[in-house]
């Protein structure tokens, strides 16, 4: 059966909850493994109204399809965008059956969102307090796995949804209360905060020097740490030491991580310019502006720190582009607002 028809019949299925979603679904997974991507992206704005319209737990397994079939070279921006729209509402849903669950059952956790299902007993147990609301609360719970997977892919294989996704602040708030009952949703949290085309301002509190970066698709600050060694580190004008080496920079950038994978070392610490240490095991988004930008400031390493090579997120590429370099004497009015580090 050819995948734009069969995508046809299970989108059609599952919006209007047809019994023959079931027998479907299978069907095109396994259609899934050889279709090409150029019938993939055919099929992606049926899958993506499926993705909007159908119930939360039957769209949920579009969602993972189509995280797949972007995997493998689709198109991720058609369905991706539908899939991050509905995510906010069913997080939403989610949260407001976890609190109602939790006043109903006296303390009892909620159910597992992987081990079960949804069931009349469950219905039960939360309707008295969400009436109408109850069936599509109980359905948002048990599809935020399946949305937070496929939610994950996109957001690292789709810069420009990441870009273009309006209130993200409010949507990584409510995906971090979503954490405390999903730890996947940790990811998908993080990748709400990503920079992309952020300009920063990097300067070295020994020789007074200062660059202007751009970086984008950074997923923590330990890959942050490491592209700017590689980009600092013996260039002209640049800072001494020793480059990582550029095999290294590239498992932070694009390239597969070699098995092992190998460890790196640091070669300084990071401070933001109120003098608090930049934790690796943060983001670039924590780092905070000064004047409108978000200003690093590299002293020698307090300690050494060393971390295995490879991205958080290993497939979203990243960006650290070197705009512009500063000489001291341009930089005296920077200096006037940056503290001593604390140690």
């Amino acid at each position: 059966m050819a995948l734009l028809h069969l995508v046809d019949q299970i989108v059609w299925a599952a919006v209007t909850e047809d019994r023959s979603f079931g027998d479907l679904l299978p069907q095109l997974m396994e259609a899934s493994k050889t279709a090409p991507p150029a019938e993939m992206n055919d099929a992606m704005p049926r899958m993506a109204e499926g993705i909007a319209e159908a119930p939360a737990n039957l769209a949920g397994w579009l969602a993972i399809i189509s995280g797949a079939w972007i995997e493998t070279g689709a198109d991720p921006v058609i369905a991706g965008l539908a899939v991050v729209q509905r995510i906010t509402d069913v997080i939403s849903g989610a949260l407001t059956f976890a609190n109602a669950w939790e006043e109903a059952a006296g303390g009892k956790p909620p159910p597992d969102m992987h081990e079960e299902k949804p069931s009349q007993h469950i219905f039960d147990t939360i309707t008295p307090r969400l009436g109408e609301r109850a069936v599509g609360a109980m359905l948002a719970w048990f599809a935020l796995p399946q949305f937070t997977m496929a939610g994950c892919t996109v957001l690292q294989m789709a810069p420009s949804i990441r870009a273009g996704l309006a209130d993200r602040d409010f949507r990584a708030l409510a995906a971090g209360e979503a954490a405390e009952y999903l730890p996947q949703m940790d990811h998908f949290h993080a990748l709400l905060r990503v920079l992309d085309d952020e300009r920063l301002l990097v300067l070295d509190r020994e020789s007074r020097k200062g660059w202007t970066v751009t970086i984008g698709g950074i997923g923590d600050n330990f890959q942050l740490h490491i592209l700017l060694a590689g980009a600092l580190i013996g260039r002209p004008d640049g800072l001494p030491g020793d480059r990582p080496a550029p095999e290294i920079v590239a498992c932070f950038l694009d390239a597969d991580v070699p098995p092992g994978p190998p460890v790196i070392s640091s070669p300084w610490n990071l401070v933001d310019a109120h003098g608090e240490w930049i934790w690796n095991e943060g983001v670039p988004a924590d780092i905070p502006v000064v004047n409108g930008t978000r200003v690093i400031v590299i002293d020698p390493p307090s300690y050494e720190r060393s971390f295995p090579a490879g991205r958080r997120f290993p497939l979203m590429p990243a960006t650290l582009q070197v705009n512009a370099d500063h000489l001291p004497e341009n930089l005296a009015g920077w200096w006037q607002h940056i503290a001593p580090a604390k140690h």
